[in-house]
């Protein structure tokens, strides 16, 4: 990891322990759950508001106003208005796709849930979805979000990463398992 990525991380982490802390103590998680929910739509939706966050043009105020104009717009809570508001003031703002994650993982880990990243070769049904969370909380002992992706390149089969957990059933990794075995033989 750069070093600039590792100290945006650990900004995002700061920041997300805070609001997070006052989100609880508030009982307001769900509603910064919410919050996640129009920011990350925000985020994905708009190029200036992505500059915005970046901007090294911008004064601490003309981001203070700016994202609290956003904060009305997208009705975001009393809690995460004041963490972006704060985040503005001491121009931390750039590191918000990254607090957005580490908001999803304290929230997650509140629910006991944890997150499957499924990569298969071709989009799964919403059965297929269901018996695939279904067998991973059986194997895990917790609720299991899946972050579903589409990757031709497998030819079959679905991979399926849990933490530092991996497992592969594709049908790609078969046929290299099956081509290293064969250079060894021969």
């Amino acid at each position: 990891m750069s070093e600039t990525a590792s100290i945006s991380t650990a900004i995002a982490a700061r920041y997300g322990a805070a609001i997070f802390g006052l989100a609880q103590e508030e009982k307001a998680v769900a509603a910064l759950e919410k919050d996640l929910d129009a920011l990350e739509e925000a985020l994905g939706a708009s190029a200036d508001f992505n500059s915005m966050i970046r901007s090294p043009l911008l004064t601490r105020e003309e981001q203070g106003a700016a994202i609290a104009s956003l904060a009305r717009a997208l009705e975001l809570s009393p809690v995460m208005t004041g963490g972006l508001g704060l985040m503005a003031a001491k121009r931390r703002l750039f590191v918000l796709p990254q607090l957005t994650e580490v908001l999803r993982r304290l929230i997650a880990a509140e629910k006991g849930e944890v997150t499957a990243e499924v990569a298969a070769a071709k989009a799964l049904t919403r059965a297929q979805q269901d018996k695939l969370a279904r067998a991973l909380k059986a194997a895990i002992g917790k609720t299991v979000k899946l972050d579903l992706s589409v990757d031709e390149g497998l030819i079959g089969g679905v991979v399926v990463k849990v933490g530092s957990k991996m497992i592969d059933s594709s049908i790609a990794s078969r046929l290299a398992n099956l081509r290293n075995a064969m250079k060894e033989v021969g």
